[in-house]
């Protein structure tokens, strides 16, 4: 029988690692062109090398590749990042933005306890007088009390709008009412006997009429005296309309750095309704600091009555020393050292002078020497008078 020579094993191992070199690279995604490979000679193997090359080459490929593009921001992301609005920015957007927070952070603002019971008594007082005013069911809430710069509110002012200046006559100071386009046409629908149940019709882009006018004066009037109602248990102050304006530059009552207090209440009657911001610049509530900062009404800083009551009691019950003083004479120690059992000591003062009693070194009374069933004592002539002029008084009779 004829048949192939055996070829050396080392020649089928070689076969065998090359072939599953040939099979990886295919499933590997890897082709190796013509021209790419090695020159070898016939009937020579091909290195056990180049399979491993390849498999190590696509490990290390992925690591290698170049990192994906990062997302690119919008120009409206950037400016809402920055807190630059497209001109629709309320005032719940005062905190929004890098910029905003920045600001904010320049001026720090003092928290008033008081002044937050002082708006949910105005809102309830306002409910009330509203009602009344446009025989509708007003119903009327706070939707938040914050501190900002005034000359960031006037920016922030959604317009059309009505800016009421009005002036705190005992404080003399003014501070800000503005009422937004939505309750301006609600007020004057339902004053002007609209349906209910439905929207009132918004026409923008002309000036307000003298009768728009005048029925919110005539709100923005009603609105201060229950303002100045609410105050009324903590400081007696009245709140008297001044002037109405359209445009915030000519209703600017305060520098624009100046911090204020900004108070956003909601008006609703039944499907109508806007809203009321209040704006009083710090230094309008600034004669009545001292309360506002308070935790309740009457709080006393450090002050307890009830405390002081008892222990007031307690001291006129406590036992004290009193001594009778004769006489003070001053000697060297060394005659004080010197003293001995027997000794005597002249003092300065006749029979029948009178003496002083001290309770430690504050003297209380003066009066006489004598004695009472068996038992020496002393009869109170005068009280000697204590403060600056008695001590000044007993400080030149001792120098004489």
């Amino acid at each position: 029988m004829s048949g192939a020579p055996e070829q050396p094993a080392e020649d089928d191992w070689a076969a065998a690692l090359a072939e599953a070199g040939g099979d990886a690279a295919p499933e590997r995604g890897l082709e190796r062109g013509p021209e790419q490979a090695p020159e070898q000679a016939p009937g020579q193997a091909p290195e056990a090398g180049d399979g491993w090359g390849e498999a190590l080459a696509e490990a290390v490929a992925p690591a290698m590749s170049p990192p994906e593009p990062t997302r690119v921001l919008s120009q409206a992301e950037i400016d809402s990042l920055l807190g630059f609005g497209d001109g629709e920015e309320t005032a719940e957007d005062t905190t929004s933005g890098i910029e905003k927070v920045i600001a904010r952070g320049l001026v720090s603002y003092e928290r008033l306890p008081m002044l937050e019971i002082v708006f949910d008594r105005l809102v309830r007082i306002m409910s009330t007088s509203l009602r009344n005013f446009t025989s509708d069911n007003v119903e009327v809430s706070i939707e938040g009390i914050n501190s900002l710069r005034f000359g960031d509110y006037l920016n922030s002012i959604p317009l059309p709008a009505m800016l009421v200046v009005f002036k705190a006559e005992e404080w003399d100071n003014y501070g800000l009412v503005v009422v937004d386009s939505a309750l301006i046409y609600s007020v004057v629908d339902v004053l002007l006997g609209g349906r209910r149940g439905t929207s009132p019709m918004r026409i923008e882009g002309r000036p307000y009429t003298t009768i728009e006018r005048g029925l919110i004066e005539r709100m923005v009037e009603v609105v201060l005296q229950d303002l100045s109602e609410a105050f009324g248990p903590l400081a007696e102050v009245r709140f008297r309309f001044e002037r109405l304006e359209v445009n915030p530059r000519f209703a600017a009552i305060s520098r624009a750095s100046n911090a204020a207090v900004l108070t956003r209440m909601r008006v609703d009657m039944e499907s109508r309704g806007g809203q009321i911001q209040l704006l009083m610049p710090y230094a309008t509530l600034e004669p009545v600091r001292e309360l506002l900062l308070q935790q309740f009404m009457g709080e006393k800083f450090g002050r307890d009555s009830i405390w002081e009551t008892h222990l007031a009691e307690e001291l006129r019950q406590t036992e004290v020393a009193l001594d009778v003083v004769l006489d003070e004479q001053a000697m060297n120690l060394a005659d004080v050292v010197g003293l001995r059992v027997g000794d005597r000591i002249t003092l300065g003062v006749g029979p029948g002078a009178p003496v002083r009693l001290r309770c430690g070194d504050v003297p209380l009374f003066e009066g006489k020497v004598g004695g009472h069933n068996g038992k020496l004592a002393v009869r109170i002539a005068r009280t000697i008078p204590r403060g600056p002029a008695a001590r000044g008084a007993m400080e030149g009779e001792g120098a004489r």
